[in-house]
């Protein structure tokens, strides 16, 4: 992945897919820390760890971890303090309900509106726990307690999160909003994905979270490249 482009590694010990359950500390403490320390030791790139677990959060950034990837956006007890001791940056993602129970009957009244404010209480609950406004990054969480037709309005207001002044991360990476527009399997999502990534980056987005680096990457460069010159002109 690195060789093929990326600039950030994620490493979770727990999946957070619509439906998954909880593992224990201990057992994402295994499956995370010998992954970020070998990767530190081996590789010249950053480290996000994505998790909501306090004992993770700490002993990942004792490891090298370089960002604090959280899609309960540091909801979990003790785990806002635990971001702030380390100084690490955040990235803070909006989620509906829990990876359990989210894709239920994920309903909103306004999803913009409800998502942008959600994100801006967690800034400012993260500022006021001593983790500095530059240290953060926004996720809206598309496919996280949302239909195909609130992803959609998210995704067209990808500059609306980057107007609040803040970095925007997006992931929609082979995510099941893709496979319900184009009736495509998780295995056949590639050019979705890969439209998703050009729609992002126009839009201001910068951080875009994959599973295909290589072709990421040159659709990321063809797209700053035409974006580049339009400016010139």
């Amino acid at each position: 992945m690195v060789s093929d482009g990326a600039s950030i590694l994620d490493i979770g010990g727990e999946s957070t897919r619509p439906g998954a359950v909880s593992v224990g500390v201990q057992e994402e403490l295994d499956r995370v820390l010998p992954v970020v320390e070998k990767l530190n030791a081996e590789l010249d790139v950053v480290l996000s760890v994505d998790t909501s677990t306090p004992d993770v959060i700490r002993g990942a950034a004792n490891l090298g971890a370089g960002i604090i990837n959280d899609v309960r956006a540091l909801g979990r007890d003790g785990a806002l303090t635990a971001a702030s001791d380390t100084g690490l940056p955040v990235c803070l993602m909006h989620m509906q309900g829990s990876p359990a129970t989210m894709q239920d009957k994920p309903e909103y009244e306004d999803v913009l509106e409800e998502v942008t404010d959600f994100l801006l209480q967690r800034v400012t609950e993260c500022e006021a726990a001593g983790i500095s406004r530059s240290q953060i990054i926004l996720d809206p969480g598309i496919g996280f307690g949302k239909t195909v037709e609130h992803n959609l309005r998210l995704m067209n207001n990808i500059s609306h999160f980057r107007a609040l002044g803040l970095p925007v991360l997006m992931g929609t990476s082979r995510k099941s909003m893709i496979g319900a527009v184009l009736n495509r399997e998780v295995d056949q999502r590639l050019a979705g994905s890969l439209a998703t990534v050009a729609f992002s980056v126009v839009q201001g987005a910068e951080i875009i979270r994959v599973h295909d680096v290589a072709e990421t990457v040159d659709v990321v460069r063809m797209t700053q490249a035409m974006m580049a010159e339009s400016a010139e002109v």
